[in-house]
């Protein structure tokens, strides 16, 4: 809604990382910065209709079209018919009154007035009449000759399609049993007390569109267990609109970029072009994204300055954000330094990798306990992309070092630890063996002893090996044990590593990369997060909350196992934001398998051919009708026609013909690749969408709506 976020104020901040609930500050806090001053209020915004017939569609207000467009005449051609019947008419009229035509037409007034009101005043009175009928007559005749009646409502319609598009939904009356302000099902519970304080906070403007969010969250959680609802009872009437608030304390962003709807869960994204490349039925509608599509991912290619931050990643990102302080989601966007993805104070951790004043680290194995799982976890990241290593050899001899070092120090080595290593560097590998037998017992033959020892020996014996992925697993490493990141990915417990384990609780999450100064750095740990995503979003136990994943640029990020594991996400509801420049940043190999992989494709304005094809080819095809007009030149036979055709072109330049029409179905591509390349205008997009229920819409030019 226009106002969103204007009905309430946020408290104070109780920290970046998600803590144990304050109690709000009372009182109205101010307006986030970006608020409009006027709109409609929370109650009025509840209380508009939300439909929706297909995937994508606005469902605030939407009024939905007729699947086929009406047959309608030119307005050119209306106006041309309507003033041929005009002068007709007019003619016809002259003729009449000035008695070329004779007197006919006058003899029902002869026939119905007596001879004895011959030049008196009631057969003054009866003409006028009589000529009135017949004008009224000529009138309605030639009108309808010329449809004046469809060119006037036309124009009507045309002058009142502006304020017809402004104007606000219709809403349902107040005050009746569905009446979403005063809560009905809460109501229908018996808390009518609560139902009461709840309609109250929303009546007295201290409750905004998150907080409705938020406690009709907590309140579908009550009907799921029962045993919850004394406690959501007692928050509401202790805290009323700041009842079952985030863990951080936040009741709205500080500022946002674009228009929600968080009653549907759905962001703003742009407007349906209305043409002929698009379907009747969606033109000129409004087009939105919601977990619905987002859970069967989403990839965007477009070249730089095409907008793909601004009108696509940072309206998602926000939308998600706001249904985590709902408690409906957990959200991690991936950046590099510097992007615009939101202020720090829009999130709950924020993670800038090599950065000293970063209160936050990163998790470097996930937050795994596994030896194996965690090892294939870095793998995938670490050499996953490179042609020629098999990752799955890579994460065995991860795993013989990883397993024996957390056997001895009941963790997993840090990067300059993990380096040497993999350099089997003398000094490291007796200390650990040293270090292993300590922590195993002295006792020797003992079975996590022999089998810890038995993995350290399979890597000395493997080292410098035909095939070995361990000097280019050490060459990757090395790209971390640099002076930047001297501090970061630390495990012994002394810093504040956030890892993708908590997308069990609905958090927050930026994570801002070195893309200038180490870029193969943050390649590497953006496969690595996308790894690890893919993994958490499959592990978790509770899968009510919509996890997602954004990359602001996902170049080199993803490898054959990682593409795999988008296509799975659908089902453990969660999905993946991918933004590419083009598809020549993926490999080959890749390429259409990722297109095929994700639900969602988006083209911006300004791909490549080459591009274009990739995704011509992802769409595929459709039957349409085809018209093919032949001329042919007529030959009179006659003198006077001869004659007609002769001056008609003299006064064209063209000869006199015919037309003959052929209509035919013939199957062409959706969107061609030069389409794609050449007719998407500027600030457009061509976008497909797919839900997770199933259901498709064929690609849309988009005319993006950008950010406020």
């Amino acid at each position: 809604m226009d106002t969103d976020g204007t009905h309430e104020t946020r408290p104070t901040r109780a920290g970046h990382i998600p803590g144990p609930a304050a109690a709000p500050t009372p009182g109205l806090p101010p307006k986030p910065s970006h608020a409009p001053t006027s709109g409609p209020t929370l109650a009025d915004w509840l209380r508009v209709p939300r439909s929706s017939d297909g995937p994508g569609v606005w469902t605030y207000g939407h009024v939905p079209r007729a699947a086929e467009e009406p047959e309608a005449t030119p307005t050119r051609q209306l106006v041309s018919g309507a003033l041929i019947a005009l002068l007709a008419g007019l003619l016809l009229w002259s003729l009449l009154w000035n008695g070329y035509l004779g007197g006919f037409w006058l003899w029902p007034l002869y026939m119905f007035t007596p001879d004895s009101w011959a030049g008196t005043f009631p057969s003054v009175v009866a003409s006028y009449i009589w000529y009135g009928i017949v004008a009224a007559l000529l009138i309605v005749g030639f009108g309808r000759l010329g449809r004046w009646p469809e060119l006037l409502g036309r124009l009507l319609r045309s002058r009142a399609v502006r304020p017809l598009h402004s104007a606000e939904p219709a809403r349902p009356e107040a005050g009746g049993p569905d009446d979403p302000v005063r809560w009905p099902q809460v109501r229908g519970a018996g808390l009518v007390e609560v139902a009461d304080r709840l309609e109250g906070e929303v009546g007295g403007g201290r409750m905004n569109d998150v907080d409705y969010a938020r406690i009709r969250r907590a309140w579908e959680s009550v009907r799921v267990d029962p045993s919850r609802m004394r406690a959501f009872a007692d928050s509401v009437r202790d805290q009323g609109a700041g009842a079952c608030v985030h863990p951080s304390g936040d009741r709205d962003l500080p500022v946002r970029a674009a228009r929600h709807d968080l009653l549907a869960r759905q962001v703003l994204i742009g407007t349906v072009a209305d043409g002929v490349r698009n379907p009747y039925a969606r033109r000129g509608t409004s087009l939105a994204l919601d977990p619905g599509v987002l859970g069967t991912s989403l990839l965007a290619v477009g070249p730089s300055g095409a907008g793909k931050t601004q009108r696509l990643v940072r309206p998602v990102v926000e939308s998600l954000a706001l249904q985590a302080l709902a408690g409906q989601a957990a959200v991690v966007a991936v950046g590099a330094a510097g992007a615009q993805l939101g202020p720090d104070a829009a999130y709950d951790v924020v993670v800038r990798i090599g950065d000293p004043g970063s209160v936050y680290d990163l998790d470097l194995y996930g937050g795994a306990t596994d030896p194996d799982e965690a090892a294939t976890l870095l793998a995938e990241a670490f050499v996953g992309d490179i042609p020629g290593i098999d990752v799955r050899r890579a994460a065995t001899a991860l795993a013989q070092l990883l397993g024996p070092f957390r056997a001895a120090y009941g963790r997993f080595p840090a990067v300059p630890e993990l380096r040497e290593l993999l350099d089997q560097v003398p000094a490291a590998f007796d200390a650990l063996r040293r270090d292993l037998a300590a922590a195993t017992g002295t006792a020797a033959g003992t079975a996590p002893q022999h089998a810890m020892l038995r993995e350290l020996d399979a890597r000395a014996r493997q080292h410098g090996a035909h095939g070995d992925p361990g000097p280019a697993l050490a060459d990757r490493v090395a790209l971390l044990d640099r002076p930047a990141f001297a501090g970061f990915f630390d495990t012994t417990g002394q810093g504040r590593p956030f890892s993708l384990r908590a997308l069990e609780h609905p958090i927050r999450v930026r994570v801002d990369l070195p893309e200038r100064g180490h870029a193969d750095a943050s390649r590497m740990l953006a496969r690595l997060l996308l790894a690890q995503f893919n993994a958490a979003a499959a592990a978790r136990t509770d899968r009510s909350l919509f996890a997602f994943l954004a990359f602001d640029d996902a170049s080199h990020t993803l490898t054959p196992q990682t593409v795999r594991g988008v296509q799975r996400l659908r089902s453990a509801h969660a999905g993946v934001l991918l933004t590419l420049r083009t598809l020549d940043d993926v490999p080959e190999a890749l390429r259409t398998p990722l297109l095929g992989a994700v639900g969602c494709r988006m083209a911006f304005a300004g791909v490549t051919t080459w591009d274009g094809k990739r995704f011509a080819e992802a769409w595929g095809t459709e039957w349409v009708e085809a018209r093919d007009v032949t001329h042919r030149t007529v030959f009179a036979d006659q003198p006077l026609t001869r004659a007609i055709h002769a001056f008609r072109k003299l006064v064209t330049g063209k000869a006199v013909t015919t037309d003959a029409v052929t209509v035919r179905q013939v199957e062409r591509e959706r969107w061609s690749a030069s389409d794609l390349a050449h007719d998407v205008p500027p600030g457009h997009a061509v976008l497909s969408l797919t839900s997770v229920g199933g259901e498709r819409a064929a690609p849309l030019l988009v005319r993006l709506a950008g950010t406020a």
